[in-house]
């Protein structure tokens, strides 16, 4: 159930992209990034569907992070990637290249490799007060750094320092939601007595704010990649160094696992750098209108709707 949970959070983030792309695909110019943008699309009822769907996909990851572990959980959220492009692919009929065909492949098949090898179980829900400070404090650090490195360098090394930052972030913000959706199934009454709904919130907005801060730096491809390879990563440092989670990596299942997530990060960073997801995730004006333009001209790829400085 808890996969089933974590694979359809993972369907909702990619129809979110979807939807709140139809919903800003005719703002104008003008509006980009102020107050007009958001409420040219809150008339649209599209962008509020999309809406709804990022509320269920978090409803469902909290409750797939009930059920199970961290490190279970998370690196089935990467599949993002691949039903974006299964959804283009059927849906808006783009058409798809055998290399992104191969890497939908290699990040499926990557992600089943590492849960069967790994085996993620046991952990704890309440880890002692040192252990969340220690745990916290190493993130900061982390994303400190990596802040401080985007402050120099090309686009490209900008913006996967802000999506690395992000993806540490993001990691916290899942070890947080995991606590609290015990805390919820306990007793929700007093969920606002335990601090980490506050640090949930903090570190919730900061990896948002860190993964626009990413998209704006530098072309999209460098950014998403490193958000969909780190975030797994820490999650999975998280969730053993924090909870305790078990992997097997008795004999031959270390290296099959280290196999298996270097396949599946070789996938997600290939779908990332394809024309379809640069065009859905980029942010460029021309991208606005990727959607609509497509049922106008079935006849083009999205290589056509990528802005000049992002396709290859």
């Amino acid at each position: 159930m808890l996969y089933l949970l974590a694979l359809g959070a993972a369907l909702a983030n990619a129809l979110t992209s979807v939807f709140q792309r139809m919903g800003v695909e005719q703002v104008p110019e003008s509006s980009t990034l102020t107050i007009g943008q958001l409420s040219h699309a809150l008339r649209r009822g599209i962008w509020l569907v999309g809406f709804v769907m990022m509320l269920a996909s978090f409803t469902m990851q909290a409750t797939a992070l009930h059920l199970g572990r961290l490190s279970q959980v998370q690196p089935v959220l990467t599949t993002e990637l691949l039903f974006l492009v299964l959804i283009l692919a059927t849906w808006f009929r783009f058409r798809v290249r055998a290399q992104e065909w191969l890497a939908v492949v290699a990040t499926a098949g990557g992600l089943a490799g590492f849960l069967v090898f790994a085996q993620p179980s046991g952990g704890s829900l309440s880890p002692a007060g040192w252990e969340w400070a220690v745990t916290i404090g190493a993130c900061l650090a982390a994303m400190t750094g990596a802040v401080l490195a985007a402050r120099r360098g090309s686009g490209w090394w900008r913006a996967a320092m802000f999506g690395t930052a992000g993806g540490i972030s993001f990691a916290l913000t899942a070890a947080l939601t995991e606590v609290m959706a015990g805390e919820l199934a306990l007793d929700w009454t007093s969920v606002f007595r335990h601090w980490q709904v506050y640090a949930l919130a903090l570190f919730g907005l900061m990896a948002v704010f860190l993964a626009q801060h990413a998209y704006h730096a530098g072309p999209v491809a460098a950014s998403q990649s490193t958000l969909v390879l780190v975030d797994p990563l820490a999650s999975i440092l998280i969730g053993v160094g924090l909870f305790g989670d078990n992997l097997s990596i008795a004999g031959v299942r270390g290296p099959l696992e280290a196999l298996s997530l270097a396949v599946m990060f070789a996938g997600t960073i290939s779908l990332a750098r394809s024309p379809i997801v640069r065009g859905m995730k980029g942010d460029g004006d021309r991208c606005h209108e990727l959607l609509s333009n497509r049922s106008r001209n079935p006849g083009l790829t999205a290589t056509d709707w990528l802005p000049p400085e992002s396709a290859e």
